[in-house]
């Protein structure tokens, strides 16, 4: 070769070279944990005002990102609601609007297989994917983490699960790594055991992003907790209280030896984390203040819940966004951050967060939220300020002010008809749209039993003269 093709040859192998450096356009896709905690309150975290159960690394997580003050998930118990988290649209749009009955020869018990889940398109775009922990979707084979788009799983498929890895009824749910059970034996403290099994899989996960669902079940019941964290929560003098808070000082642990290893990897600022619940706090132990209502109700205290999304090197830090938002946003606003582009044919009934978090978007908007209970026994509706809210068990239709009145208090349905009349129309329009449930369950029941001894309880207490004529 002369000396003249030797200089082109070396001119173009350095130009090819230098070109990916080059070029400053290139996406360096995030890595994305959803951690979802299981019937925790709205006040059980520091940051929305918890004073006795403290939570230092979660409150830390808010201050690196965005703190929700009107962050709601789309029903208000755990299996429907996780998911309208994993499909991004209204899960009663595919029949999933009870709690998965136990039935692991049935394919049809769980969200069903023509829904295309987060995880799947986040494996399309050439991320890892990583599911530990509760799962609630569906108990057949077919239906589980590792078959819907989660290359590894370590957990359990259903719902209430006792804390040592012990089945609470027999030939029911053991903890699982893919088709694998776990005995009870290799296990510590499940709470623990989830934290450990993320931590492994981020250290083990190598070049390529990865997309991570953490669902502790914490702090669902059964009460169980280990003295480490017992001792956290050893001021709080109601006992199942404290339980409730040492269950939560376990996930506040978890998420600090995530954050630490994150940052130990140089790997934290591009990691988008989002930390919610799937539903309000549960009736006995929980503060949902100051909102009313608790898990199974359609009231602030059944949906709203605590709710943060962090990512450093793309989105502000220590911001408080009061517009409503839903966790059906959560699968648009994570394809979105991996780069992949959301279109009408995913048929999302979230939408994209990021553009409406940046810095410089004062843009306010307008949504109308929708909430569906039992075929629609219950419904509610939020647009704007005003909440429309179809009870049951009160048996009457209510209108609330949020801005004026977030308690729910003072019921002005009767002052103004007209909204009313608009939601109850945009709320038949919406239902129009939906499927029938697949199963039913006996939650709701349980639900207004517990509200049926709660009254009675009231009665108990007052004289004849003084019983209320109003329930």
């Amino acid at each position: 070769m002369n000396l003249k093709a030797l200089f082109f040859c070396a001119f173009f192998m350095n130009c090819y070279a230098q070109k990916p450096a080059q070029n400053k356009n290139i996406y360096n896709p995030p890595n994305v944990i959803i951690i979802l905690t299981d019937d925790m309150g709205f006040k059980d975290v520091g940051f929305n005002g918890s004073e006795d159960i403290l939570t230092p690394n979660i409150d830390n997580l808010a201050k690196q990102g965005i703190v929700f003050t009107s962050g709601y998930v789309s029903h208000p118990y755990c299996s429907p609601s996780r998911a309208g988290i994993m499909t991004g649209r209204y899960q009663q749009r595919f029949g999933h609007e009870h709690n998965v009955p136990f039935d692991p020869e049935d394919s049809t018990m769980g969200t069903p297989l023509t829904e295309i889940f987060l995880s799947q398109k986040m494996k399309a775009a050439g991320y890892n994917t990583y599911a530990i922990g509760k799962w609630h979707l569906g108990n057949h084979p077919s239906l589980l983490p590792h078959n819907r788009g989660f290359d590894k799983w370590f957990g359990f498929s259903g719902g209430n699960m006792n804390y040592w890895g012990f089945p609470q009824k027999e030939n029911r749910m053991h903890i699982q790594r893919n088709d694998t059970k776990i005995r009870p034996d290799e296990l510590t403290y499940l709470t623990d055991d989830f934290t450990n099994e993320a931590i492994s899989n981020i250290k083990n996960n190598g070049n390529s992003p990865f997309f991570m669902f953490l669902s502790y079940n914490a702090p669902h019941s059964p009460d169980h907790a280990t003295i480490e964290h017992l001792n956290k929560t050893a001021h709080i003098e109601f006992g199942k209280r404290s339980v409730y808070g040492a269950m939560i000082a376990g996930i506040d642990k978890g998420i600090g030896q995530l954050v630490d290893l994150l940052t130990d990897m140089h790997i934290r600022d591009n990691t988008m984390i989002v930390f919610l619940s799937d539903n309000g706090g549960r009736l006995d132990a929980a503060n949902n203040g100051p909102y009313r209502g608790h898990k199974g109700m359609l009231f602030e205290g059944g949906i709203r819940v605590p709710f943060v999304i962090s990512w450093p090197a793309k989105l502000p830090k220590g911001k408080i966004y009061d517009d409503p938002i839903i966790s059906l946003d959560l699968f648009a606003t994570c394809i979105a951050s991996a780069g992949i582009e959301v279109s009408e044919t995913d048929k999302l009934d979230g939408i994209n967060l990021i553009p409406l978090l940046n810095e410089d978007n004062t843009q306010k908007r307008e949504r109308t939220l929708y909430w569906r209970v039992a075929n629609g026994e219950e419904y509610a509706i939020r647009k704007g300020n005003f909440k429309l809210i179809k009870s049951a068990y009160k048996n009457k239709t209510m209108l609330f002010d949020l801005e004026q009145d977030h308690q729910e208090i003072h019921d002005i349905s009767a002052e103004n008809p007209e909204v009313v009349d608009e939601m109850i129309t945009l709320y038949q329009s919406w239902n129009a749209g939906l499927a029938i449930p697949r199963w039913t369950d006996p939650h709701m029941d349980n639900v207004k039993k517990e509200e049926a001894n709660t009254r009675n309880y009231r009665r108990k207490s007052l004289s004849k003269k003084e019983q209320p004529q109003y329930e």
